[in-house]
């Protein structure tokens, strides 16, 4: 059995979670399945599989290659269709990251259009505040809000966001809009920790860095959002997490002509040896999205659209 046999039987039990469901699947006996996996172990010099009388589990190793190997074996299948003549179609797993709150607000009502076009795709959705490493966890495509640092990976923008300082109506209608960046110091302020950290705003060329004393801390955009549009106070999180919240009017900007640096969105997604044809349905639908609903900084909102509140 090559290399590649070997892979599709690691993968099948994997999927099965039991070495005779998967030789049956194969058509293998059970002994040359267990044989396979332990062939591959050895190659490996790693346990892909912790063994007991009664299940059969992926270990930590066995899960990040089991994701190499699914998109391993996509490959080889694309290629295979692509040299036959075949149009190849998405199936299988897509494994998609993004921040936790963007892929709350964007990448989830994509991925649902996305499975109800593709009925042959499963899509591994991993939503987190963190950059995933894209090799090792196994990601075939990512969001990342911010400027590229691994300029190993391909990249599509997709968007651009500012930093946005948001209050309620209420609260700005008890306490008086500030004027001056300077006047904020005689305000609440609630903080997001991510964008946080030193409790020194800055903002763009030619205007001071600001330190502000916090009255309420968050380590969530969301809680931030939310404290702010219950009147908390005066919070700064990035213009996409408050934007549907400003076109309904339940926030409005606060010193909006202040200069703030334009931040990229992109998509990235590393090199393809060969055509994917999960990939390219997936970018494919983003851009119909993202050309449906822009991903924008607040300098470019069309404040006059927005909905009564």
């Amino acid at each position: 059995m090559d290399r590649l046999d070997r892979m599709r039987t690691f993968v099948a039990v994997a999927h099965h979670g039991s070495f005779a469901e998967a030789a049956r699947h194969l058509r293998l006996s059970s002994s040359a399945a267990s044989r396979a996996v332990a062939e591959l172990e050895a190659d490996l010099g790693i346990v892909l599989f912790a063994r007991t009388t009664r299940s059969v589990t992926l270990t930590e190793r066995g899960r990040l290659y089991l994701e190499s190997c699914r998109r391993i074996l996509a490959d080889v299948e694309a290629a295979e269709s692509l040299a036959r003549g075949e149009g190849a179609k998405p199936q299988g797993r897509l494994t998609v990251a993004a921040p936790l709150l963007f892929g709350r607000l964007h990448v989830l009502p994509l991925v649902s259009r996305l499975l109800k076009a593709e009925p042959d795709l499963d899509v591994r959705l991993i939503l987190s505040d963190r950059n995933a490493h894209m090799v090792e966890e196994g990601i075939d495509v990512a969001v990342r809000i911010g400027d590229l640092a691994d300029s190993s990976l391909s990249a599509r923008k997709i968007g651009q966001v500012c930093a946005a300082l948001v209050a309620s109506p209420d609260y700005l209608a008890e306490r008086g809009a500030p004027k001056l960046p300077e006047d904020l110091a005689g305000h609440d302020i609630i903080s997001f920790e991510a964008m946080d950290t030193t409790n020194e705003w800055r903002f763009g060329p030619g205007v001071k860095p600001l330190r502000v004393s916090p009255r309420l801390m968050v380590n969530s955009a969301a809680a931030a959002v939310t404290a702010a549009e219950e009147g908390g106070g005066i919070t700064r999180v990035i213009s996409y997490q408050v934007e549907a919240g400003v076109m309904a009017g339940r926030l409005v900007p606060v010193l909006p002509e202040l200069p703030a640096p334009i931040i990229p969105v992109h998509m990235v997604y590393p090199p393809r040896r060969v055509a994917s044809p999960n990939l390219d349905a997936f970018l494919a639908h983003a851009k119909q999205y993202f050309r449906e609903n822009p991903i924008r900084p607040i300098c470019d909102w069309s404040l006059s659209d927005k909905s009564p509140s």
